[in-house]
């Protein structure tokens, strides 16, 4: 039996400032930005290189961000320093490489506070 995680719904307050966050400081490709009705908008970012994608918008049933936030979405990379020092330059607030005995994690917030980890697992690689 497969199972592909392929989408993941976020809490957002405001759809144009996450908008601006995910595609122009942290450089994901917008899929589409579409209002089917009814008050509904949906806003659909892929990382670079990801099957899954996250969405947010208006209408949808999760958007209210008090009711909770994601926490330690992991994006997987290969070179962390390089991937952080690109984000840095985008503008995004992300914290220090830690090693955590191989596997190194670099931390960001989005504006509602969802947290993401990058993820580096090339120390277990070469041990």
């Amino acid at each position: 039996m497969d199972m592909k995680l392929e989408l993941i719904p976020l809490p957002v307050s405001d759809v144009d400032r996450s908008k601006a966050f995910y595609g122009d400081t942290i450089g994901f490709h917008l899929d589409h930005d579409v209002e089917p009705g009814n008050g509904m908008r949906i806003v659909q970012f892929t990382p670079p290189g990801s099957s899954c994608s996250i969405a947010f918008g208006t209408g949808m049933g999760n958007n209210n961000p008090e009711d909770g936030t994601v926490k330690g979405l992991h994006l997987v990379v290969t070179d962390i320093a390089a991937v952080r020092e690109q984000l840095l330059a985008r503008g995004a607030d992300i914290g220090e490489i830690r090693d955590m005995g191989g596997v190194k994690y670099a931390s960001f917030s989005d504006p509602d506070g969802n947290t993401w980890e990058l993820q580096d697992l090339e120390g277990l690689a070469k041990g």
